[in-house]
């Protein structure tokens, strides 16, 4: 099980909310970079960063702070919040951003993922499905789409999306466990290579996580619980060979 930390940026600093309340939202530290090479030190093979700003106006708010960090790790980014143009998507992976998150426009554009898979292969676009009891949100989690979860992961599939990034957002920052039976669903009814996200607090939440790699489900994304100090992190990472998980297509630290 690859562990992903997270980092969210919001008015240029890193923060963590609580169920993707903006009005909830606790600030780490004021340089996202310097969070980024704390979860290095700590030997993550991966970082997922969202640009909270760009979740909810669609605008590259915080675009200099993630060239920032893309260009100072020597291990693959992957980035979303608010990407909803093939403009946008070439600008991060020029600067050398491993894979991309098509969130909303998942929803409200889908001919943006047919146009981007027509120029990327599947390894570098991954659709981000934020689901409220089997509902996606889009728009930074204000409004919810006419698509169960599972309907709209298996018309990603049908474009040639491989992997989908599900989150069960009423678990999201509450520190109170991942949503196994919603991630167990959703995996299960599309068949999809699956990245956990929302929920996980403990090394219990990984264990159920690592039950689930039958379905598809080989990596995980975790936050808050990360930042509170809830698990020994060297302990989580020395088992996994330095370079990039298996299955991951990540041939060097940074590819294009």
């Amino acid at each position: 099980m690859l562990i992903i930390p997270a980092i969210d940026i919001k008015d240029g600093k890193c923060v963590r909310l609580t169920r993707g309340d903006f009005s909830k939202k606790k600030i780490y530290l004021d340089n996202p970079l310097d969070m980024a090479i704390i979860w290095r030190k700590q030997n993550a093979k991966m970082l997922h960063v969202v640009d909270l700003d760009a979740a909810l106006t669609g605008e590259m708010v915080n675009f200099e702070k993630i060239r920032e960090i893309v260009l100072n790790l020597d291990i693959p980014v992957q980035v979303g919040g608010g990407i909803r143009s093939v403009e946008a998507v070439k600008r991060y992976l020029d600067i050398g951003v491993g894979r991309v998150v098509i969130g909303s426009a998942a929803v409200t554009n889908p001919k943006l993922v047919e146009e981007l898979l027509k120029i990327y292969r599947p390894s570098k676009i991954v659709v981000g499905i934020d689901a409220e009891h089997g509902v996606p949100k889009i728009n930074g989690w204000t409004e919810s789409s006419d698509l169960m979860d599972f309907d709209l992961g298996l018309r990603m599939k049908e474009m040639g999306i491989e992997r989908v990034i599900y989150t069960d957002i009423t678990r999201d920052g509450m520190m109170q466990g991942f949503g196994y039976d919603s991630t167990k669903r959703f995996a299960e009814k599309t068949g999809l290579k699956i990245t956990a996200s929302g929920g996980v607090t403990n090394s219990g939440d990984l264990k159920r996580l690592d039950e689930l790699k039958s379905c598809g489900v080989d990596s995980v994304i975790i936050g808050k619980a990360l930042y509170e100090n809830n698990f020994p992190c060297q302990q989580l990472w020395y088992n996994y060979e330095e370079g990039i998980c298996l299955d991951h297509n990540f041939s060097t630290a940074k590819t294009k």
